[in-house]
């Protein structure tokens, strides 16, 4: 996905100010983070250096040919916005190769403001699927939280306890999703045979689903938080009120899958993951660019009128 300027009047989960804008970064994405060579990255790189194919203008010298160059990680990231951020909010648009001490805290700041932008993201989409009085205020009250030390100066925002506001959102995400997936999981379904007890448990929080067949499997309302997905077969599957909090879905097939109604979905999890046009998406997320182009799959007329927790 190439990152394009934020629209002031999208207010959908994970656009707006959540979104990246790299032609007002200083590509911190290609500095402040390491990676190891490996399957995602062609080189080793240290943390707060420049990345080999970064150019003088901060962009990307091989941006069009990341994946057949073996810099595949590069094609999922996503700072959630944090990158503009930084360079234009906290640093007032001077760059790091313009003012060189300024580097070590600015590749702090960003490493702190992406996950605090992915966790403004995360109760956007939390806002919207809660369903009592109280979980959505809740999530409003922990927004505001979390959006005040995000909107904080460079010294409060090194200085935030950044864990606690994880553990805080980690847990009023639970509820939202417990309250979204009420009614989904919790009895014997009687869609595809899949109703004994040993194999509805292996669809939970942090299973290990590596190359699953998961085709015809009813995942509605499933908690698969954490699990591990990688090249699991999803085609066609149906992931409403699916919780897919930090699940690992690279190279998950996910043609004709339908993710509208998934929870806690991000765009490097799509970005990670293989799929086509036939793939439905919640708002906010876009198809990657290196997903197969095919017209979208009609879906049957039972299918869209899901949203009744009784067709699931």
């Amino acid at each position: 996905m190439k990152p394009t300027a934020p629209s002031s009047t999208d207010n959908s989960p994970g656009r707006g100010t959540l979104r990246p804008d790299c032609a007002h970064c200083f590509a911190l994405c290609c500095t402040a983070f390491g990676f190891a060579r490996s399957a995602d990255f062609a080189i080793d790189k240290p943390p707060a250096t420049p990345c080999a194919n970064l150019a003088a203008d901060f962009s990307c010298t091989i941006h069009d040919r990341l994946r057949p160059r073996g810099f595949t990680g590069c094609t999922v990231f996503d700072c959630f916005g944090a990158g503009q951020a930084v360079s234009q909010r906290l640093f007032h648009g001077v760059s790091w190769r313009d003012n060189p001490d300024s580097a070590a805290g600015m590749f702090a700041a960003f490493r702190v403001l992406r996950q605090l932008h992915e966790m403004l993201w995360l109760l956007g989409q939390a806002a919207v699927r809660a369903y009592g009085p109280d979980t959505a205020g809740d999530v409003r009250h922990l927004a505001g939280a979390v959006r005040k030390v995000a909107d904080s100066g460079l010294e409060d925002l090194l200085a935030a306890d950044v864990e606690s506001l994880h553990r805080r959102v980690g847990e009023t995400l639970r509820v939202v999703s417990e309250e979204a997936r009420a009614g989904y999981f919790g009895k014997e379904s009687t869609h595809g045979g899949y109703s004994t007890p040993s194999r509805r448990a292996s669809l939970e929080a942090g299973a290990d689903l590596a190359g699953a067949d998961l085709r015809g499997i009813p995942l509605c309302g499933a908690d698969l938080r954490g699990a591990c997905l990688i090249a699991a077969d999803l085609r066609g599957a149906d992931l409403t009120a699916t919780d897919l909090l930090g699940a690992d879905l690279r190279d998950a097939r996910l043609d004709g899958a339908d993710l509208a109604g998934a929870l806690f979905l991000t765009q490097p999890q799509v970005s990670a993951a293989r799929g086509s046009g036939s793939t439905s998406l919640p708002a906010g997320l876009e198809q990657p660019s290196h997903w197969v182009a095919s017209p979208p799959a009609q879906a049957p007329t039972a299918r869209r009128k899901r949203l009744d927790r009784r067709d699931c």
